[in-house]
C-alpha cells in the first residue's frame, strides 16, 4: 500500500507525462511542418457569440484560412466562457485526454486563470513562437504577459485590447460623471438613469471590479489573491457605495440588462443616459450599424478605466492542435489586425506593435477613420489594473448574495 504523500507524486508523474505528450507531438518551430498537418483538420473555436459583427469577424477569419490552409473553422457560440472550460475540465475528469471536443477557446481573467491551474491547457508555452508573434508588441503593452495579475508564459496568445469606455447621447443635457463615486452621486441626481448587466456578464462584472478599484484604500492589494479574512474589510466601501447606488438605478435595482447589448438598446430607447463597454469603438461601431444616434459621444475618467488583452488558448486534449495554431497566429497577422481594428468590423484595438509592420501594413492602420465616437489613444485617459482574478469570484458571489435577482 502506497502511503497518501507517494501516491500523489505518482498521480503528478501521470499527469505531467499526459500533459508533456501533446507538446511534443506539435512543435511550433517547425511552421512548414504545422501547416501541412493543419490540412484537413476542423478547429472548434469556443467563442462569446453575442455580438452580430463579432461573429461575422470571426466568419471571415475562418474563410480567409480554409482558403489558404486548407482547414474548418467552426464557431461554437459560446454565452458564457466558463462553460468552455468545464467541458475541458469533464473531459479530463473523463479521462479523455486527446481528441476532445475543443480546439480554440477565447478567453481571459479568471477562466485563463482557472485553466492554466490545473493544467488544461496546450504545453509549454507556444504563444510566442508563433511567426507573427515578432508584429506583438509586448514590450509596450504588459497585459499581453500578464493576464489579471497572471502570468502568461505562452500559454495563450493576445488578439485584442480593451479598455472600459463609457458613452451618453449629448443630445440630452447633463454633465457626466468623472469617477466612480461622482457617478453614485450622479444617480441621486438623476434616478433611473443609469444601470449594469448582472454579473457573471462579462461588461457588468467588469463594471464591479472598475468600481470596486476606485473604492479601496489601497488597489495594490487587489494585484495578489484574495485573504478571507479581510475580504470584508478591503471591500466594505465598495459594497457601501452600491447600497447608495442601488435605490436610483434603472428600475430601482429589481432588475438588471442581460449583457452590453442590452445596455446599449436601453440608451437608444432613452430609458437611460449612459452606456458602456470594454471597447473604444464600442459606440461608433453602434452609430455606423443605426443601433445608436450619430449625437453619441464617448468619454473616460480622468483618473483611468480599466484595460486588458483578451487573448486565445489551447485546451490540452484539443484534436486540432496543428490548425489551431495555425489560426492563432492568424488572428495576430497585419491583415487580421487591421480588418479587426476597422470600426465599420469589430473596432478592436490592436495587439500589434505598428512600427515593427511592413509598411505597406502601417500606412493602412494610420488610414483607419476610427469613427466619430471614438476617443484617440491619447484620450484614453491611464488603464487601471485588473484586480486578481479570484477577487471576481468573490466578488460575483457575494454580489449575488446581497442584490441577486432574476432577469
Amino acid at each position: 500500500m502506497k502511503s497518501p504523500r507517494s501516491l500523489l507524486a505518482a498521480i503528478a508523474l501521470m499527469a505531467g507525462s499526459v500533459f508533456a505528450s501533446p507538446a511534443l507531438a506539435v512543435d511550433p518551430g517547425n511552421w512548414e511542418k504545422v501547416e501541412a498537418d493543419a490540412r484537413g483538420q476542423t478547429v472548434y473555436f469556443n467563442a462569446w457569440g453575442g455580438a452580430q459583427n463579432i461573429n461575422d469577424y470571426i466568419a471571415w477569419a475562418a474563410g480567409v484560412v480554409k482558403e489558404r490552409y486548407g482547414f474548418d473553422v467552426v464557431h461554437v457560440k459560446l454565452d458564457d466562457t466558463a462553460n468552455a472550460v468545464a467541458k475541458v475540465v469533464a473531459e479530463k475528469a473523463a479521462g479523455k485526454d486527446a481528441n476532445g471536443s475543443i480546439d480554440l477557446i477565447w478567453i481571459n481573467g479568471e477562466n485563463f486563470a482557472s485553466m492554466k491551474r490545473q493544467n488544461l491547457l496546450l504545453s509549454p508555452g507556444w504563444a510566442d513562437k508563433l511567426p507573427n508573434w515578432q508584429y506583438v508588441d509586448y514590450a509596450n503593452k504588459p497585459t499581453i504577459t500578464t493576464d489579471f495579475t497572471i502570468p502568461v508564459d505562452g500559454l495563450e496568445s493576445p488578439w485584442g485590447m480593451a479598455k472600459m469606455v463609457f458613452f451618453h447621447d449629448t443630445a440630452r443635457e447633463g454633465k457626466m460623471p468623472d469617477s466612480f463615486a461622482e457617478l453614485v452621486e450622479w444617480t441621486k441626481a438623476h434616478p433611473g438613469r443609469f444601470t449594469y448587466p448582472a454579473p457573471p456578464d462579462f461588461i457588468g462584472s467588469s463594471f464591479l471590479k472598475q468600481a470596486l478599484t476606485e473604492s479601496v484604500a489601497d488597489p495594490k492589494i487587489l494585484l495578489k489573491p484574495v485573504v478571507d479574512s479581510e475580504f470584508d474589510t478591503v471591500t466594505a466601501p465598495f459594497f457601501a457605495k452600491l447600497d447608495e447606488m442601488h435605490p436610483n438605478l434603472w428600475r430601482s435595482a429589481k432588475t438588471f440588462p442581460k449583457n452590453k447589448e442590452a445596455l446599449r438598446q436601453l440608451l437608444a430607447d432613452n430609458e437611460i443616459d449612459i452606456a458602456f463597454a470594454f471597447s473604444p469603438a464600442e459606440a461608433s461601431n453602434a452609430i455606423a450599424n443605426n443601433e445608436l444616434p450619430d449625437t453619441v459621444r464617448s468619454f473616460v475618467f480622468s483618473r483611468g478605466t480599466l484595460g486588458n488583452t483578451h487573448f486565445v488558448a489551447i485546451p490540452y486534449n484539443a484534436s486540432a492542435k496543428e490548425a489551431a495554431l495555425v489560426f492563432a497566429n492568424f488572428l495576430i497577422s497585419p491583415e487580421a489586425q487591421l480588418h479587426k481594428q476597422d470600426p465599420a468590423i469589430w473596432g478592436d484595438p490592436t495587439v500589434l506593435d505598428i512600427d515593427a509592420i511592413p509598411d505597406d501594413m502601417r500606412q493602412a492602420f494610420d488610414k483607419l477613420d476610427l469613427g466619430v465616437a471614438t476617443l484617440k489613444p491619447s484620450e484614453l485617459g491611464p488603464t487601471l489594473n485588473e484586480p486578481h482574478a479570484s477577487w471576481m469570484t468573490r466578488i460575483e458571489e457575494e454580489w449575488t448574495r446581497r442584490y441577486g435577482v432574476a432577469n
